[in-house]
């Protein structure tokens, strides 16, 4: 029999699960799922769960069940590719034939001091749970401030804004313009939206140091009861530690097949591949579709064509709050409700149809 083993429940490996089965995987051939919580998240929806708009329930999807699918948790401490052995912290060592790495991103700090220590974090469901604690219980009129103006922390601002219409909130962005990669006419809408709805927008920013309660920006001092860190992620401390060959962002470098350079066995999906694409839940599954053709191919001995189709993203979607958003879709810029019933229409055929 023949082992693979998924590091992961995220968006790639859930799209390996549903392509393989019930139906495709082969006879001699059985699963593991590896993952600290028992469920697929929802991970593009933590801002909605850090901003209390949404229940816990909301952001989990349970794992697909299968008699060859096993199911184990627990934090993965290392990956040794030249062993074939995946190693938890419960001292279990998984042997493994394929496997798929797929155990996304974490904060990144450049080097910011302060930030790690003093800042609540969107990056897991663990600690979306506890920023909504935090956020939850601030008095009427406390100060949030957002470190970060990407699709996160905009998301976040706003939600958090239609949650706690008592909060004074501060965006943080180190652009001269919000979405600045964006075309102008996005920027200005969520400006403009933000202006309407009392959020501060700050451009330019350098947040130089992080303190208790405090953010450096340049060398001005600014108050804020809680601070949450939306600025740039890296790849799991799991995966920059593998000795594998890695980009100049820490992320494993990949074959055309997705897989590592020296070892057919070895494939990353998601946040942790170094991709020509900013990382996304429609990447992840896009390149899951090949790496699961690639498998099936591999199984059976059969040759692998010689090109594999460029990956086609369909766009992105933005939300302001649960009446309104923003998106390019087909390079077409979108925005306001037709924007967020988008959104809302992808993530419910997502959650209730797999995807």
């Amino acid at each position: 029999m023949k082992h693979l083993v998924l590091l992961g429940g995220g968006y790639g490996n859930m799209r390996v699960l549903l392509r393989l089965l019930p139906n495709q995987l082969p006879e001699d051939v059985t699963i593991t799922l590896v993952d600290r919580v028992p469920y697929h998240c929802l991970k593009t929806e933590y801002y909605a769960l850090a901003a209390g708009t949404i229940s816990d329930s909301h952001v989990r999807v349970s794992f697909p069940e299968h008699s060859r699918l096993n199911t184990k948790f627990g934090e993965i401490t290392k990956i040794d590719v030249k062993q074939k052995q995946v190693h938890l912290n419960t001292d279990e060592v998984i042997e493994y034939d394929d496997l798929i790495v797929g155990l996304g991103c974490e904060d990144k700090y450049h080097n910011v001091p302060g930030a790690d220590e003093h800042t609540y974090s969107i990056q897991s469901i663990e600690r979306s749970r506890k920023t909504y604690e935090s956020l939850c219980n601030l008095p009427a009129g406390a100060v949030v401030g957002i470190v970060g103006a990407g699709l996160s922390g905009i998301e976040l601002a706003s939600e958090l804004r239609e949650s706690r219409s008592d909060l004074a909130i501060k965006l943080f962005d180190r652009g001269p313009r919000i979405l600045s990669a964006f075309p102008e006419r996005l920027s200005a809408y969520v400006h403009s939206w933000f202006d309407e709805n009392n959020v501060e927008t700050i451009n330019n920013s350098s947040i130089t140091k992080v303190e208790p309660n405090t953010i450096i920006n340049r060398d001005e001092a600014i108050h804020c009861d809680a601070i949450v860190w939306t600025a740039g992620v890296q790849p799991v401390q799991v995966v920059r530690e593998m000795e594998v060959e890695k980009d100049n962002q820490g992320k494993v470098v990949l074959t055309k097949y997705h897989n590592i350079p020296d070892d057919e066995h070895v494939y990353v999906v998601g946040d942790c591949a170094s991709l020509p694409h900013a990382p996304s839940a429609q990447l992840a599954e896009g390149q899951a579709e090949q790496i699961v053709q690639v498998l099936l191919k591999r199984w059976k001995d059969e040759p692998l064509p010689d090109e594999l189709p460029t990956i086609k993203l369909k766009g992105i979607l933005g939300s302001l709050g649960k009446k309104h958003g923003f998106g390019l879709v087909n390079e077409r810029s979108i925005t306001g409700r037709v924007a967020r019933l988008l959104k809302s229409g992808v993530l419910w055929m997502y959650k209730y149809h797999n995807g």
